[in-house]
């Protein structure tokens, strides 16, 4: 949860007593017994959730994956989230970036190019310099390779619609998070999935959503054609597997929002792996050498279209102590006597 780290150290100081004490002799045992009540929480039980998931493979010298059921595909297709990695915000740098992306062999893109843009924007003007940036991908993909493109909810319904028509003509494949998410804005977001959907477009979001009952409204009133739970806050890798199902009986796609470090990544392979319904699932491109430094030899190819999970049991990942010594940040007092516990 970038800029809530106290959150969440707050969330872990009150439970972690309970994740101590829990029974632990089933690994979805703490998540099912400790539905989060808000997103910092969400971020903790599921954390606790996968590092209990990766000690019982570990310990049955299993992968997450076949303690989840076993894999329904041998490799998992990949989206490259080339934003963050674009430092320089010109159309010109995103375009770069895309050819490196396509250089490493990925088909599909994410960019989140309206910076200029305050929540809440009833006009396209404060979108130009955006709309700039996907025409400039666009332009070197080509017509054929899917485009994807992240609002982070700053547009209302006119400006979210007048923006739709404008990445329909760029053959855009989804909208993102266009406007902010509430079960107020659900009518809304049906109403701008089916402008969408007659331009050839489809509406995706939900990434903050925690557990089943918070995607419900949303995927039973079809407001969106694609929802996204993270691992990070969905609050448990097998509830998030069988969700997958759920929402494939609404005609829902799922494609797992994952745009973080290696833990997750190798989290997210292993249930996208395991989980029925599945269009693709994200990656951060060439963000950090950190994301590879930090596990041992995990991801030889994470930058690829396709990706086999890794074939250490477990999660598959095993951190590297050196570079966590180099790049560790002392955590609070409080935090420190509560993991003392």
């Amino acid at each position: 949860m970038p800029g809530q780290d106290a959150q969440v150290l707050a969330a872990a100081q009150q439970l972690a007593n309970q994740a101590l004490q829990a029974n632990w002799g089933q690994p979805s045992a703490f998540a099912t017994t400790h539905p989060p009540a808000d997103l910092a929480q969400a971020a903790f039980v599921s954390a606790v959730d996968h590092a209990l998931w990766d000690l019982h493979a570990q310990d049955a010298g299993r992968s997450v994956c076949q303690m989840l059921g076993g894999a329904r595909r041998p490799q998992v297709p990949l989206y490259a989230n080339i934003n963050r990695r674009t430092v320089e915000r010109t159309p010109a740098a995103f375009a770069q970036s895309a050819i490196d992306a396509m250089a490493a062999g990925f088909y599909a893109f994410k960019i989140a190019p309206f910076d200029e843009v305050r929540p809440g924007d009833s006009s396209l003007d404060s979108a130009r310099d955006g709309i700039a940036r996907v025409q400039a991908v666009r332009q070197v993909i080509g017509p054929e390779r899917r485009l994807m493109v992240d609002c982070h909810w700053r547009f209302n319904e006119a400006s979210a619609k007048e923006l739709i028509t404008r990445m329909a003509q760029l053959k855009v494949h989804w909208v993102e998070c266009p406007i902010a998410e509430s079960h107020d804005n659900v009518a809304t977001l049906m109403r701008l999935r089916g402008h969408a959907n007659a331009l050839g477009v489809q509406l995706a979001g939900l990434e903050l959503a925690i557990g089943l009952d918070d995607f419900m409204p949303y995927v039973q009133a079809g407001a969106y054609d694609v929802v996204m739970p993270d691992v990070k806050y969905f609050g448990g890798l097998q509830a998030m597997q069988q969700a997958a199902d759920v929402f494939a009986r609404y005609k829902v796609q799922v494609s797992p929002h994952n745009p973080t470090g290696p833990v997750c990544h190798a989290a997210s392979l292993q249930v996208a792996a395991a989980m029925g319904p599945l269009d693709m699932l994200e990656l951060q491109f060439d963000e950090s050498p950190c994301f590879g430094a930090l596990v041992d030899g995990a991801f030889t190819e994470q930058a690829s279209s396709l990706s086999a999970l890794p074939l250490q049991p477990g999660l598959g990942v095993h951190l590297n102590a050196g570079q966590l010594q180099q790049l560790a940040v002392q955590p609070p007092a409080h935090w420190q006597a509560a993991v003392a516990l």
